[in-house]
């Protein structure tokens, strides 16, 4: 090859690197920084709470998220629905269901051992259905949410074991229940930790909307 032919390949060879360089660094500082700088400081602005991930705050502490369940085990805590999330429940790292199915020998050992489970904590007989909610994982591993049934059946324990009536749980878990979306989108629920939160002293006014 001449040397002609060498320095014109190496000038067309730059050409084109340092153009598509230049585009490289150009595009990563829009689309990297930029962009995501300002959408960022517009939902920050237009919608402070949805940009932090819609976490409740008391006092000066962060509860937890609206959106994201907590796992609550104690006796006087209103409870969830199961998380199949690792390495922990409710772990928003790691959001997934278990992807057992209906056919599965695992699932119907887990689902009846969780039956077994609820009916003991809640006094109930051999017989007592038990809401589906309370025993199946949701897709997500993360909801929220519970059944309004779900909750009414574990209203007469948290009344026994905080020492309050039945009808101030009921009044409770009404405030911090959402029904159908215009009277016909989904289903009513029951945020878990609203409620908890409300158990343990908090008002709907410090909550906010659920």
């Amino acid at each position: 090859m001449s040397s002609q032919s060498h320095t014109s390949f190496s000038v067309s060879f730059a050409s084109l690197v340092r153009p598509t360089i230049t585009l490289l660094l150009v595009m990563t500082v829009i689309t990297g920084m930029i962009y995501p700088a300002l959408t960022t400081g517009i939902a920050r602005a237009v919608f402070p709470s949805q940009a932090r991930g819609s976490v409740i705050t008391l006092n000066g502490r962060d509860m937890g998220s609206r959106l994201v369940g907590q796992s609550f085990t104690d006796s006087a805590h209103l409870h969830g629905r199961p998380s199949a999330t690792s390495a922990h429940p409710y772990d928003a790292r790691s959001s997934a269901g278990s992807n057992l199915g209906p056919s599965s020998a695992i699932l119907d050992s887990l689902v009846r051992e969780r039956v077994t489970t609820v009916r003991a904590l809640e006094g109930l007989s051999a017989t007592t259905p038990v809401p589906g909610d309370l025993v199946l994982a949701s897709g997500s591993g993360l909801d929220p949410h519970i059944s309004p049934a779900a909750a009414e059946l574990q209203v007469a324990r948290l009344a026994r074991v905080r020492g309050i009536s039945a009808d101030s749980v009921r009044r409770i878990i009404a405030r911090a229940t959402s029904n159908r979306l215009a009277g016909m989108v989904g289903e009513p629920r029951v945020n878990v930790l609203f409620v908890n939160l409300m158990l343990d002293g908090a008002s709907l006014q410090q909550l906010g909307a659920f």
